[in-house]
Order: C-alpha cells, then structure tokens, then sequence
C-alpha cells in the first residue's frame, strides 16, 4: 500500500452517474478514513462525484497519468481502459494510465459501443455495483489495509 490509509479511485465519464453511485455507496459501507479520488473525463463527472462525498476530484488527461498511481485499489466501468471511449472522451494516454497502474482494478461490465463482453452475467447496474462494492469490501482486512495477496 502506498498511503497509511487507503485510497480508492474511482474513474467515470460523460457526466459521472455510475461514478456517483459508486462513490455513494463507497461512503454508506467503507469507514469514513478511506480516501476515495474522483477521477472524470469531464468536469461533469468529476463534479458529479464530487457531490457523493469523494475525498477529492481531478479532472482530464494528466490529472488520471499523474495520480492514478496513488490508488490503492480502482473501480470503474470496463470502458475506462478502452482507449477513446466515452464517445472519445478517454484518451489512449488515460486508458493507458488505467490499466498499467499497480492498482487492484475492479471493472463494471458494462456495454461500450463496439464492443460485445461474453461470460459475463447481465445483471442491472444496482446488482453489479453491489457485486463490485463487495469485492472492494473483501480486499480489506480487519485493519482496513487492502489486501494484496487475494
């Protein structure tokens, strides 16, 4: 882990309601020390995160290369580490950034417009989230540090 306490990003785009309810729900199960980064394609997003309660926001490009790195673990919709997706608005560099940091990613299988995901379940987007907020809750041990090993 890189910081005493652990830090959650969550990435979103085109206007950050997936992002939203992820950092809601964050907020509602996790301990109020987890620092949760709201990271938008667009100040939209970002904002819209922002308003669940996210430790803080950035905003772009260069914000997602420079402090993505930071996260201990990332929870995002698949689309995030497909290169111009969002109708363009995450670039290659942001997909890039996204997939080859050291974080444990945790991906929402939603549909992205060109592409068909196969072996996975359609649940409606309230089951996934739930689905992903237990795995995150499941990298935690008893002393609220992310688990590395699982």
């Amino acid at each position: 882990m890189t910081s005493k306490k652990p830090v959650i990003a969550v990435v979103d785009g085109m206007g950050g309601n997936i992002g939203h309810q992820i950092v809601s729900q964050l907020r509602r199960e996790l301990p109020e020390d987890v620092e949760i980064l709201a990271f938008g394609t667009n100040s939209a997003a970002t904002a819209n995160m922002m308003k669940a309660r996210a430790s803080r926001g950035a905003t772009g490009e260069n914000a997602i290369r420079v402090s993505i790195s930071r996260a201990d673990i990332v929870l995002a919709p698949i689309a995030s580490v497909i290169p111009n997706a969002y109708m363009g608005e995450l670039t290659p560099a942001m997909a890039g950034a996204i997939a080859s940091c050291p974080a444990r990613k945790i991906m929402l299988p939603l549909s992205q417009s060109g592409y068909s995901l196969v072996g996975v379940s359609r649940l409606p987007l309230p089951h996934l989230m739930e689905e992903a907020i237990k795995e995150v809750k499941r990298l935690f041990d008893i002393h609220g540090e992310v688990k590395t090993d699982v």
